[in-house]
């Protein structure tokens, strides 16, 4: 498997990588939260080992939000030294796959990512997404409008994989920023507007029909009609 370790601690994460690549698996280690959720969210995974404690301004929590708002299903297995129930139970609910307290022993951590491999395997990724004449390969991030290729940087393509992960849905500006950004920008801030801006003007390109819309005052919305007419185009 591949897997993507986040942990700050120097020992700990030389511990588990070598514990892993011994078991056959191939890994990399990020050792603070928002380098760790670049990689997580940029890159395809099969495993994320996380401590729930990061330096860097996002604790192992704020990256499991992120990743469960973009519907990403990848396997997390939380470490952290804070072991009482309420903290396991916030975890388990905060979009972990499984919970293990500090200090652990290495057959028992690969014990578990062994059954979350096994748990993964059961489960069903859709090989594409489509909207209209639109469609999206996740696993090898290919985009299509009208078997046309499109190529998009990797802000560009989290966007639109949101937007067609909940296409006829109102997405918010907050849930955009959350989801690709992974952290709480200034409400005033133009990125997303700029950054959907580019997209558009790949998407909805010369005569195609517009598939992404603003809903004024709220978010956007892709493949759906336009709700009382309050949706445009700009």
């Amino acid at each position: 498997m591949r897997c993507l370790l986040i942990e700050d601690d120097a020992q700990t994460a030389e511990l588990i990588h070598e514990g892993l690549t011994q078991a056959g698996h191939q890994v990399e280690v990020c050792h603070d939260g928002t380098s760790g959720l670049a990689r997580a969210s940029n890159e395809l995974w099969d495993l994320v080992v996380l401590d729930r404690m990061l330096p860097g301004g996002l604790d192992g929590l704020d990256i499991l939000k992120a990743l469960r708002l973009r519907d990403d299903r990848t396997p997390v297995l939380v470490l952290s030294a804070l072991s009482s129930l309420d903290e396991r139970i916030r975890g388990l609910r905060g979009g972990a796959d499984d919970y293990l307290t500090k200090p652990f022993a290495v057959d028992e951590m690969l014990a578990r990512v062994e059954a979350l491999a096994r748990r993964a395997g059961q489960r069903t990724e859709p090989e594409l997404l489509s909207v209209e004449d639109l469609t999206l390969e996740p696993r090898t991030r290919r985009v299509f409008r009208g078997g046309r290729p499109i190529l998009l940087q990797p802000r560009e393509y989290q966007l639109l994989e949101y937007l067609m992960r909940h296409q006829g849905e109102v997405v918010t500006r907050k849930m955009l920023l959350v989801a690709v950004w992974g952290y709480h920008f200034d409400p005033e801030t133009n990125v997303i507007d700029v950054q959907m801006s580019r997209l558009r003007n790949k998407i909805d390109k010369d005569d195609a029909p517009t598939l992404i819309r603003t809903v004024r005052g709220v978010g956007f919305t892709i493949g759906a009609p336009e709700p009382d007419g309050e949706a445009e185009h700009g």
